[in-house]
């Protein structure tokens, strides 16, 4: 498996220049094909040589690789669907020396969300998810391996609106800070000068709670954050969401509270709501008391009717009035208006299937 150039910065494509025999400095000119120009293709860096072209090919991949589908919601939604090879393994980066047993193809989906000027990206970075969260489609389907860097950045540059897109969540399929060395790579290359140039405040990470990978990324990064909540009560919350066991949602508040969200940088959680199991005025008020004395939003979401699960979402009435007893505590709170549900694109349900078209 070839080497790929996406995710490289611009000394480590020095030396991929050298070893192409190219000059030094066309290391800068591969890296602002693929940041700034966004380049689907090596024979598309017109200002290197046919030769050079050529060799580089030989030697390396570019790393994008076009969607194999892409289905449009009635709101305009559109969720893009990649085959990808992913390593069960962090530690094996690029995957170059990967021996077969240990990489996996896959399929992994991205979704891109249109709303008046704004065109969000949300982003896959693992296919599959090792959390199990029961409520989530990507998770009840297991883990099948770490996106590389290449295949976390090709999403954004593969899809038809590449050059529109002004924002991205890392909420598709896995959780960011399990795959975290790749994550940052890739939020580098988003945010850096010689990059795609981007601000941090356009990037937000969703993260079940993962604790010491959490506390780099609050350390490392100026990126938002967006925690996965979904219920105060520990027992109630554990009996949903494993990770609870691990990394108690009490510790994770207590690690936010820690650094300062009064400024450019803000932290969200997000909240499903589940009609008769974390919707009354009890969750709310343990909601309150745990996020007390921290600058946040949360976020009420629908839930998604998944296959073989029981709960359904809670009706618009109860949801209303969960949110006023928050904001009646003076915490921000909004319902978040759902997506691509049609399309299977909505909070929970990616799981990387193609859908099959009609003959």
């Amino acid at each position: 498996m070839k080497e790929k150039l996406l995710g490289k910065t611009p000394e480590e494509l020095k030396q991929v220049a050298l070893n192409a025999g190219l000059p030094a400095f066309a290391g800068k000119q591969i890296a602002r094909w693929m940041y700034v120009s966004r380049v689907k293709s090596i024979d598309e860096m017109t200002n290197i040589s046919k030769a050079g072209r050529e060799k580089l090919s030989e030697l390396y991949d570019l790393g994008v690789i076009p969607p194999m589908d892409c289905q449009i919601s009635k709101d305009g939604t559109k969720k893009y669907l990649f085959p990808v090879t992913c390593a069960r393994r962090a530690s094996l980066g690029a995957y170059a020396n990967a021996l077969p047993s240990e990489l996996e193809t896959a399929a992994i989906e991205a979704v891109m969300i249109p709303d008046d000027d704004r065109k969000t990206l949300c982003v896959s970075s693992q296919s599959g998810c090792k959390m199990g969260c029961k409520f989530c489609m990507t998770g009840r389907q297991g883990f099948h391996g770490n996106l590389s860097v290449a295949d976390i950045l090709a999403q954004f540059i593969a899809i038809d609106e590449a050059s529109e897109l002004t924002n991205c969540v890392f909420m598709g399929m896995g959780e960011p800070l399990d795959n975290w060395e790749n994550v940052k790579r890739a939020i580098e290359v988003l945010t850096a000068d010689w990059g795609f140039g981007w601000s941090p405040k356009r990037i937000t990470l969703s993260t079940i709670g993962v604790i010491p990978n959490l506390e780099k990324y609050l350390n490392e990064c100026k990126c938002h954050l967006a925690v996965s909540l979904h219920n105060p009560i520990p027992e109630e919350r554990l009996s949903m969401m494993p990770v609870q066991a691990a990394y108690p949602i009490r510790d994770v508040i207590g690690l936010i509270k820690q650094y300062d969200f009064s400024g450019q940088r803000r932290v969200s959680f997000e909240y499903t709501m589940f009609s008769g199991f974390n919707d009354d005025k009890v969750h709310a008020d343990a909601l309150y008391r745990l996020l007390k004395g921290l600058e946040c939003r949360i976020n009420l979401i629908r839930f998604h009717k998944i296959p073989d699960f029981d709960y359904d979402t809670s009706p618009d009435g109860i949801m209303e009035m969960f949110k006023n007893r928050l904001s009646s505590y003076g915490i921000t709170c909004t319902i978040r208006a759902s997506r691509g549900e049609d399309i299977l694109a909505a909070c929970g349900m990616l799981a990387g299937q193609h859908k099959e078209k009609d003959s």
